[in-house]
């Protein structure tokens, strides 16, 4: 698979990138490849979001400089911040075992067992979507993903690594209003460099998926 490392990158903007993916992709142009970056602070709604679940009114968003961004994954709304590490791999599912429930999971064991690596116990929670600890009753790693009609996927992981998780009262997260969202900041009692968490990150996804990354630029 292709890494694409893009830093810090507007959501809006990553967004036409993975759909300029998934085109090239589908039409087997490029290889399989993960987008692996950061967001400025930035509400998404996804397919099935409601929009009583942002609890800002517009005006109150502009105040605080928080884009709210339309999006085409699947779930209700997110919250992203610089901190934490999202994952969009976009890669041709037959390749992978052509089962989207089973591509869900292998993404949440991705993160289950970077926590692992922190000593953290990642948790699945029946009929929730995400990676949650201490019992189910806080979230720690957000998914959404999405398949094209040609069967590419788009979107997936945001992994809270140290974000500011005040901007999560801003909204419903998830659509879910009975339960915590936590970083690893918060657990561990200070936050790991996001350089050696990506790496984490990358190691297991690659022997997870059988692949091996190889870096290259960001898409034009």
């Amino acid at each position: 698979m292709d890494l694409i490392r893009g830093g810090l990158v507007p959501y809006a903007e990553a967004l036409a990138w993975q759909r300029r993916l998934v085109a090239a992709r589908s039409a087997g142009e490029v290889p399989d490849t993960l987008l692996l970056l950061e967001h400025p602070p930035t509400i998404t709604l996804g397919v099935r979001a409601d929009p009583a679940h942002v609890l800002l009114s517009a005006e109150q968003l502009a105040g605080r400089g928080l884009a709210l961004v339309a999006s085409d994954r699947g779930g209700d709304v997110t919250y992203h911040a610089p901190g934490q590490l999202v994952g969009y791999p976009v890669l041709k599912l037959s390749h992978h075992g052509a089962d989207l429930g089973r591509y869900v999971r292998t993404l949440e064991e991705v993160i289950i067992r970077t926590l692992a690596d922190y000593g953290l116990v990642g948790e699945r929670v029946a009929g929730l979507t995400g990676v949650w600890v201490h019992g189910g009753t806080a979230k720690i790693c957000a998914l959404g993903v999405r398949l094209s009609a040609s069967g590419v996927t788009s979107h997936g992981f945001a992994l809270n690594v140290a974000p500011d998780l005040a901007g999560f009262a801003q909204i419903v997260p998830c659509g879910i209003s009975d339960r915590a969202v936590t970083s690893l900041e918060a657990l561990l009692g200070t936050a790991p460099a996001l350089v050696d968490v990506e790496q984490r990150v990358l190691a297991h996804f690659c022997a997870l998926f059988g692949v091996t990354c190889e870096p290259r630029d960001t898409p034009s």
